[in-house]
């Protein structure tokens, strides 16, 4: 696959995955038209040989191939990622009526940068849970697919100091609007989201709408941009394009050893649940393929993880806040990130390691280290580290306006990353 082709096809994955559930669907189908078997976590899985993948909470996926000589022999190469991004979620009860305006409540999931939510074109999508006409729960995935909603600034003539100095609160500025209505008139949320059920899933008879997981997106497509077509810009490219250039990367590598990719839910919260990546999703998964105690114990120590996780690139116009030595640019490959407080997981076998993975396949490749006096971010692989052991190195390729509704990155470092994860996995250690 070509850098052109791969950059197709990871916009459209992106745009068809504007929530964790979307994006678990659509690394599903993937997978089930590559040939891979779907397992269920409640079935007795027996010996495994071929290609599988299982999902937990529709949110978080691992995939896997590997043959019961692999488990007994040699370790796993994995990745991982998550499937979450910084959004505005809906609350339970989240319809305002205001000065002839139906607005929603929202809640600010993760450490989104909330300045740039304003005066976007909003849409809605995630998980509904209902009651069939057959007394039965179900749950089905919704996105309504258009701009659905605005949060409209306030005019600077109404706040003259908007450009020098503006806090957002975000329990009353960040208040979206959803539509128009009469005092009289009562809007219930829940009929709205039955509406929708029944558009896009007519198939389906709903009695009562039950709960609901639902986010706010940016309804704009991703897009190459730049006069020579350098960046990619779009939402969720934290993290969503290091899953599907993992999962892409997974699935052309040539035979080699035993292969896993992981995608973690609620990274952006903290990874505390049972779809994070602390959760046990993962450890379950590895000792149902190795066995317990020894067994498992001793896969572990022969297997690496690649922890893939997007990192701080050199703003041309804030410079001054990455160290001197340490500001990776954009299109000039793969960063590895390091933190002497494990903030990061790379220590300097497996960054090595990286290395030696990046120069046999022809990828530049750079470093990266947090400023001394700025709070370090961190990502899935110290976690999973110190959940089960295994060896880890965290990197990704730079980005500009991390956790904004909209991000850019190098449209040619996703091929880099492409190409030395397929060599990975594809390469026993």
């Amino acid at each position: 696959m070509d850098s052109s082709r791969l950059n197709i096809h990871l916009l459209s994955d992106i745009q068809s995955s504007p929530t964790p559930f979307h994006a678990v669907s659509v690394m599903s189908r993937l997978l089930l038209e590559q040939g891979f078997k779907r397992l269920q976590e409640q079935d007795d899985w027996g010996k495994l040989d071929g290609h599988y993948f299982v999902t937990r909470n529709a949110s978080s996926i691992i995939a896997f191939q590997t043959t019961p000589e692999d488990i007994e022999n040699n370790g796993i190469h994995l990745a991982g990622a998550h499937t979450d991004s910084p959004c505005l979620k809906v609350k339970p009860n989240p319809v305002i009526n205001k000065q002839g305006y139906v607005q929603l409540g929202v809640e600010v999931y993760g450490g989104a940068l909330l300045n740039p939510w304003f005066d976007r074109d909003l849409s809605l999508a995630g998980r509904v849970t209902f009651r069939n006409k057959d007394g039965a729960i179900q749950s089905v995935l919704i996105d309504f697919q258009r701009s659905v909603a605005v949060i409209p600034s306030l005019a600077i003539h109404l706040d003259p100091n908007a450009n020098q100095k503006r806090s957002i609160n975000a329990q009353t500025d960040i208040v979206p609007v959803l539509l128009q209505q009469d005092k009289d008139e009562k809007k219930d949320f829940h009929l709205i989201l039955q509406d929708q059920i029944q558009a896009q899933h007519g198939n389906i008879s709903v009695d009562k709408v039950l709960d609901y997981e639902l986010s706010l997106y940016d309804a704009q497509a991703p897009s190459v941009i730049g006069l020579h077509e350098d960046f990619i810009s779009g939402a969720r490219l934290d993290n969503l394009l290091s899953c599907f250039i993992g999962l892409r990367a997974f699935l052309d590598a040539d035979t080699g050893p035993a292969s896993l990719l992981v995608c973690n839910d609620h990274e952006e919260v903290g990874s505390i649940s049972s779809s994070g990546a602390q959760g046990p999703f993962l450890r379950s998964v590895l000792q149902r393929l190795a066995g317990p105690g020894e067994q498992l114990s001793r896969l572990i120590d022969r297997s690496m993880m690649v922890s893939c996780d997007n990192a701080h690139g050199i703003h041309p116009n804030y410079s001054h806040r990455h160290d001197s030595n340490h500001g990776p640019m954009l299109n000039k490959g793969p960063v590895i990130k390091i933190n002497a407080n494990q903030r990061y997981a790379s220590n300097s076998e497996t960054g090595a390691y990286f290395r030696q993975l990046c120069e046999e396949t022809n990828v530049p490749v750079q470093d990266f280290v947090m400023r001394n006096d700025m709070r370090c971010g961190s990502t899935i692989g110290p976690i999973t580290a110190a959940e089960i052991g295994v060896k880890t190195v965290d990197v990704g390729i730079p980005q500009l306006a991390m956790h904004s509704i909209r991000e850019t990155c190098g449209s040619r470092d996703t091929f880099y990353l492409y190409r030395v994860l397929r060599h990975y996995f594809s390469t026993v250690c």
